[in-house]
């Protein structure tokens, strides 16, 4: 791309070393060390790194312009502008031909949930004989047989994003479903997508490390909300209570479409049962009743599936054929997975307070009543301290017995995290503190009988662990199947 094809179409301050308009610019990048030749390298200004310090590096590396917030004491060619965490994202844009605009593109937001909501409706797509990618945070597959591709963030910053999308648009592919984070929204990776629908799941206590306070935390998913124009549609949670500010903030012009099990709604669920096998319910859409038997289990289950039924209505699909497709599904990975039996071994992703008591109450609803339900978690360092003894209070009150562990402490030392579970825990003395996280997946092998059922939270389908020092291989699945079959 020529930079004066770039230059027409962004708003800039001061263009400094640039009479030279031929240059064809072949790449976008952001960190240095992978800049490359003919590369416009953005100088991102973030928490702990300030892009402009790099740029030499970057120069060095190949670079040939550079988006700045300030001018460079270097002699190369400048773009400066008021922002360039805003900018990268409509650069991207531009350099891949804005790929959105050929897209029908539905965002999942919402604190849990989005990963299976994803699945689901990638799921509905292909059952109806449509094409469809996702992107989200177990990386971007093209079909729900294609093998994940790697990704760092739940959403790619821009480049990469905006590349995916070039990709999926290269494969004659028409839809994708695409997970979006709050950090994507407030960081601006998003920008200049071109969402056609936008689906809530619930909002509950997360990531306040980054946006302090709930407040704000709504503010950024709503971003996905306000941003929807004539001939959209969004998909509103409408049991979750801030399921009317998010009413609040779409256009009258959008298409609204409600989901709820306490509410009345487009689509409800009535009569819950909750078995081994899996929870069973009416699905009420339109007035119209179906019965419907999942093979997952769980309340959250549910409210995954009435998004995706929902989500289903919205785009016109067959809803009886949606809910036999959806009834057939087994679950994401990682997501109240059934790793053994006899006694139960589930592992889940749940790593909030909402999250933990959703999946402990699904887990006390198939604990046989001569059973009793074990629990082992941890909370990541580096991350939102206030839910840890929030956590630890829900972990105690919910199961029969606890076990705090460690999760991923990174910088933190795990012994100060697992102290402030504590803080929300009555009698200590009743809990196991094991640090490793293998060991304590033993302690849980010897404490349990065949009746029990046994809960591992807050990894899921992760593979790894992530210490101060190091991140080493520790997948929960392969270690509860190792200790509790002797694979």
């Amino acid at each position: 791309m020529k930079i004066r094809n770039l230059i027409d179409e962004i708003d800039y301050i001061e263009l400094v070393n640039l009479e030279d308009m031929s240059y064809e610019i072949e790449g976008i990048s952001y960190n240095s060390k992978k800049a490359r030749p003919n590369d416009i390298f953005i100088c991102l200004t973030g928490e702990h790194v300030d892009g402009h310090e790099y740029a030499e590096e970057a120069a060095a590396n190949g670079a040939v312009v550079f988006v700045v917030e300030r001018r460079l004491n270097i002699d190369v060619p400048q773009i400066v502008v008021s922002s360039t965490e805003e900018m990268i994202a409509r650069i991207s844009s531009i350099f891949y031909g804005n790929p959105s605009r050929k897209l029908n593109i539905i965002g999942v937001t919402g604190t849990n949930g989005k990963t299976t909501v994803t699945h689901l409706i990638q799921k509905l797509y292909e059952a109806n004989g449509q094409k469809c990618a996702l992107i989200g945070t177990l990386g971007h597959k093209f079909s729900s047989d294609d093998s994940y591709h790697d990704a760092k963030h739940t959403t790619p910053q821009a480049p990469e994003l905006q590349d995916i999308l070039f990709n999926i648009n290269e494969k004659c592919i028409d839809n994708v479903v695409m997970e979006v984070s709050s950090h994507s929204l407030v960081q601006h990776r998003v920008d200049y997508v071109d969402f056609n629908g936008a689906v809530l799941t619930n909002l509950t206590q997360d990531h306040l490390d980054f946006h302090i306070t709930m407040g704000n935390y709504f503010k950024a998913k709503a971003l996905l909300f306000a941003q929807l124009v004539a001939g959209d549609f969004a998909i509103i949670n409408s049991d979750d209570k801030y399921a009317d500010a998010f009413m609040g903030v779409i256009s009258p012009t959008v298409s609204t479409y409600t989901y709820a099990v306490n509410k009345d709604a487009d689509v409800r669920a009535k009569d819950v049962i909750f078995e081994h096998d899996g929870a069973s319910f009416t699905c009420v859409v339109k007035g119209k009743e179906y019965k419907t038997k999942l093979t997952m289990n769980g309340m959250f289950s549910v409210y995954n599936i009435l998004a995706a039924i929902t989500t289903a209505l919205a785009l016109d699909f067959d809803i009886e054929k949606s809910i036999r497709v959806l009834e057939k599904i087994p679950g994401v990975a990682g997501r109240f997975e059934i790793v053994v039996n006899k006694p139960t071994v589930i592992v889940d992703y749940a790593h909030t307070p909402d999250g933990l008591e959703n999946v402990l109450k699904a887990a006390r609803e198939i604990t046989p009543k001569n059973g009793q339900l074990i629990c082992i978690f941890g909370c990541g360092g580096d991350r939102d301290a206030t839910k840890r003894p929030q956590m630890g209070e829900i972990a105690e009150r919910l199961a029969d017995k606890v076990i705090v562990t460690s999760d991923n402490p990174r910088s933190e030392n795990p012994q100060q995290i697992i102290t402030d579970i504590l803080a929300g825990i009555k009698k200590v003395n009743d809990v196991i503190v094991e640090p490793d996280r293998e060991l304590a997946i033993k302690e849980a092998y010897k404490l349990a009988n065949a009746n029990d059922v046994v809960l591992v939270a807050g990894k899921g389908h992760e593979d790894y662990q992530i210490l101060a020092a190091e991140t080493i291989h520790f997948d929960d699945r392969e270690k509860v199947r190792e200790i509790f079959l002797g694979d």
